[in-house]
């Protein structure tokens, strides 16, 4: 009884990874020759080798792996003291305004200005519309129970902002807003002066790597995306 054998051809196991890529793609249509495939995986890695040495195409800044502001912020010691003078004139400089921001998220505690900004915002507002809109965002995400970025407030003056929520006024948050103010003046305001982010300023010293948290989510002007803005910053 005679054995059929049956020869099947040896793969090429060696074969170039630009071929093999190009069957793959190709593999359903008519096959070209190995000429031709070599020709378009070279021209294949040509162009991504350019699309690689383009900045937008990494994911990461060397400034944002090792913490640094996006921008940093170029103010002369001159200015830096004037923030000094008084925490009104810091909060009205806008400078000092992001460099403080800056310092509370070091402190874990930048809902405080954060909501201080959003209330001056708020207070610009002059259609009933954008009067209810941004009210209610305002309450939703820093003074309602567990919310995303609760102020300290005591439970009186969260009570009347609860009771009058549905039918604000420009008002409405005066009062949530001074104790906020009040309480970064009297507390965050005083480190700040004696933090190395102020005092590195102040002395015309190179500012050095901040260690910021992540924020989930903050609060931008997003919020509002059927309304207009008038404030500058969102931070």
């Amino acid at each position: 009884m005679e054995t059929s054998l049956v020869f099947f051809p040896q793969l090429n196991m060696c074969e170039s990874k630009e071929k093999a890529f190009f069957k793959l793609i190709h593999g359903s249509g008519k096959e070209e020759t190995s000429k031709e495939a070599k020709i378009r995986a070279k021209e294949k890695r040509n162009r991504l080798s350019l699309l690689v040495q383009k900045p937008e195409f990494h994911e990461e800044t060397h400034s944002s792996r090792s913490g640094h502001l996006a921008k940093e912020t170029r103010v002369s010691p001159e200015e830096a003291v004037i923030w000094g003078e008084s925490f009104d004139k810091l909060l009205s400089h806008k400078d000092g305004l992001k460099t403080f921001t800056t310092f509370l998220k070091t402190e874990f505690s930048e809902e405080n200005i954060e909501f201080w900004i959003a209330c001056e915002d708020f207070k610009k507002s002059k259609d009933p519309q954008q009067i209810i809109v941004k009210a209610k965002a305002i309450y939703e995400k820093f003074i309602q129970n567990d919310a995303p970025q609760e102020v300290n407030l005591d439970f009186h003056t969260k009570e009347v902002i609860t009771k009058s929520i549905t039918q604000p006024t420009l008002h409405s948050f005066d009062a949530a807003q001074s104790r906020v103010y009040q309480l970064m003046e009297q507390d965050s305001y005083t480190r700040f002066l004696k933090s190395d982010i102020y005092l590195d300023l102040t002395e015309g010293r190179p500012q050095r790597p901040t260690n910021l948290r992540k924020r989930s989510r903050s609060f931008t002007c997003t919020e509002f995306q059927d309304v207009k803005s008038d404030v500058a910053i969102w931070l």
